[in-house]
């Protein structure tokens, strides 16, 4: 008999973990990094082999907080996109 899943669980935020962005449960991934990669046309299999720790239940899992929360991560992928900007400044 396999084993029920609650999607709910597959998501999570903890404060010392990347500032509190939310990961996939039980490992230091950012749904930020996983939609990054979605938006530079990498389809979920893709992710999944690409990140092979990562099952393809959680990219979507992944996927689906990104489309219920867009706002919110867009604004932090334009967050690190400006610290990125910043720091490269920095170096020239």
């Amino acid at each position: 008999m396999s084993t029920v899943i609650n999607i709910g669980t597959l998501i999570e935020s903890k404060p010392k973990i990347h500032q509190g962005s939310p990961i996939i449960a039980g490992t230091g991934v950012t749904v930020r990094r996983i939609v990054i990669w979605y938006k530079q046309g990498y389809n979920p299999e893709e992710i999944a082999d690409e990140i092979n720790h990562l099952s393809l239940a959680q990219v979507y899992a992944a996927l689906t907080y990104y489309h219920a929360n867009k706002e919110q991560i867009e604004a932090e992928i334009m967050l690190e996109k400006s610290e990125a900007e910043r720091i490269e400044d920095l170096d020239n």
